[in-house]
Formats: C-alpha cells, sequence, structure tokens
C-alpha cells in the first residue's frame, strides 16, 4: 500500500520535530536520493511503490554514488547537502525520514533493503536487529 504524500511528511515531521512540512520534504528528498543510489532492481522499485509518487521518483532517480557508503559516511553526505547541518542533526533527519521508509516498506522489504546496504544502516531505519545476515 502507497503512503500518502501528507501522512508521508507528517509523519517525517513529527519524528523530526521539524517546525514546518518544507524542513521535513527537504531532509526526505536528501535521504532518498542518497538512499537511492544505493539500491539496486526490484527492491529499490518495491520500495518506490510504497512512497508517495514524489518520494518515489527522488528514489528511482537517485543522486550518483561512486561506492556504497557506510552508514557514518551517508550521515555525513547527508550533512554535506543540507545547509547548516551537523552530522548529528543530519543522523536526526537520516532517523526521520529511514524509520518513516521503513514503517512503509514493511518489515519484509525492509530486510530486504537492508541486505543491499553496508552493515550499521539498521540502526538508521530504526530497526537494530532487522538486517542480521546469516
Amino acid at each position: 500500500m502507497t503512503l500518502r504524500w501528507e501522512a508521508f511528511l507528517e509523519e517525517v515531521q513529527e519524528r523530526g520535530e521539524y517546525a514546518t512540512p518544507q524542513e521535513a520534504e527537504r531532509a526526505a528528498r536528501i535521504v532518498l536520493a542518497l538512499l537511492g543510489a544505493h539500491l539496486v532492481g526490484d527492491v529499490r522499485a518495491e520500495l518506490a511503490v510504497r512512497l508517495p509518487e514524489t518520494m518515489a521518483l527522488v528514489l528511482l532517480n537517485p543522486l550518483q554514488a561512486a561506492e556504497p557508503l557506510s552508514q557514518e559516511r551517508f550521515v555525513r553526505a547527508t550533512a554535506a547537502w543540507i545547509e547548516g547541518a551537523t552530522d548529528a542533526t543530519a543522523l536526526w533527519d537520516v532517523g526521520a525520514v529511514l524509520s518513516t521508509v521503513a514503517d512503509a516498506a514493511g518489515d519484509d522489504l525492509t530486510r530486504r533493503v537492508l541486505l543491499q546496504l553496508p552493515p550499521g544502516y539498521d540502526l538508521l531505519f530504526g530497526r537494530p536487529t532487522a538486517g542480521e545476515r546469516p
């Protein structure tokens, strides 16, 4: 089931404690663009279907990643794209967006997303054990 645009932004805004929906949207666009650069194939396509159309397009037309980023580098990259952000505020932004994405995706798809990412992303998605590898 696709999450409605308003519901998605409201959830990100609440989790990120943003003053406006525009702040939540800015964080969501940046985080999803970076995430999209790390996902491929059916997993990225299935995740896009669960997101509002605007956010799905951001995920499907990602920034280019030369190599997979560790979770720490992902947070630093997010900070670099958000004016005035620090690693600590970017970590907050990433957590607000990715935990909302995980809820929209459901446990099975979130597990498959995490399998495409370097270790440590499970915490960013608010799923501390969901990405355990066999």
